[in-house]
């Protein structure tokens, strides 16, 4: 039997303020009498009828939704409690005052209002915690769901992206080798290295830094070859961040755009720089390029890649992550991921 004491401690506090409350408006409907009595009974019956229910479930076998006795067990285990919490925690007040609640000195309507009290409180505690209980199985079992249909939605994204990217290797791939048998063969070498690492990577949802940089390297060899010296590229990521996981193909949808809307372009080609930095509790990567930039007519240049890229981070950080996309002073186009560091 495993016990939660933190969630014990919490209950307990809990059970302290009810009490008080029952023992506050006692005393307002008997004011003459003193605030000491009401309070010690209310303290003493309602932390003995707790702890006979709340530690007697344990005992019994429980709900997983509810963590409570399912059926005639849950309803004997609150009279019981109740039963017993008013008896016992009448003994412990009345011999902290001195007296006996069921001597020849103490009213009969006295002890049937005590029973009664006793009884509606115990009722609606039960009934509190039982509730309190089952919110919280159902809000675990929600985020559970949550990170399920998460998974399963950037596994679909990834196998979107995949085709995408692959489709226009081959197609690029098929025009060379009529032109350039030589430099299809070196083409076609690393796009099986490329489809190597991204079958390693399928397997998970996230991989590191380094793997992300490794994928985009032998992407960006795919494409300079196709491109000639139109194409020139430098990838940067500090060691200190090579470990640091992140979503799978995070940034390729990005290099991809750059170079389909932003380099082919332009007639003499351009550059492309990748990188990676700690900005305090905020990771950065950056995909710059000096291509036409975002005054050309390119409706795609925020098309499938980017919105890949979108989901991508709604679906593992939340509102947490952002991607902004900006035209540089200099030519060309800035695309900037953020999200938290320690997620």
């Amino acid at each position: 039997m495993k016990i939660d004491w933190l969630a014990k401690l919490r209950h307990f506090l809990q059970v302290l303020a009810f009490c008080l409350a029952v023992s506050a408006i006692q005393y307002a409907f008997t004011p003459d009498r003193s605030y000491e009595i009401p309070l010690i009974y209310s303290l003493s019956i309602g932390v003995t009828t707790w702890g006979l229910i709340d530690f007697g479930r344990h005992l019994l076998a429980s709900s997983a939704q509810t963590g409570w006795p399912q059926g005639l067990g849950g309803l004997g285990l609150a009279l019981v409690g109740i039963a017993g919490g008013y008896l016992l925690g009448t003994l412990v007040a009345d011999h902290w005052f001195g007296w006996s609640s069921w001597g020849a000195g103490h009213a009969g309507a006295q002890l049937r209002n005590s029973l009664l009290i006793t009884a509606l409180a115990g009722v609606a505690g039960s009934y509190y915690f039982y509730s309190a209980n089952k919110s919280a199985y159902l809000e675990r079992t929600m985020t559970e769901a949550r990170q399920h249909a998460n998974e399963a939605r950037l596994k679909l994204l990834e196998t979107q992206l995949e085709p995408h990217m692959l489709f226009n290797t081959l197609a690029n791939l098929r025009a060379l080798i009529g032109a350039d048998p030589q430099r299809a063969q070196v083409m076609l070498d690393h796009l099986i290295d490329y489809l190597r690492a991204t079958l390693v990577a399928s397997r998970a949802s996230t991989h590191s830094l380094q793997a992300e940089f490794d994928r985009l390297r032998d992407y960006l060899e795919l494409m300079a070859i196709r491109m000639g010296p139109r194409l020139r590229y430098t990838l940067q990521l500090p060691p200190e961040l090579a470990q640091h996981q992140v979503p799978a193909l995070l940034l390729q949808p990005l290099v991809e755009n750059s170079i389909k809307h932003g380099l082919e372009p332009k007639i003499e080609g351009g550059s492309i720089s990748v990188s990676a930095r700690r900005e305090g509790d905020w990771l950065s990567l950056q995909v710059l390029d000096s291509g036409v930039g975002l005054t050309a007519p390119s409706p795609e240049r925020a098309g499938f890649g980017t919105t890949q890229v979108r989901e991508r981070l709604a679906a593992t950080y939340g509102a947490q992550a952002a991607i902004e996309i900006v035209a540089r002073s200099t030519g060309g186009t800035c695309a900037t991921v953020t999200f938290p560091f320690n997620s």
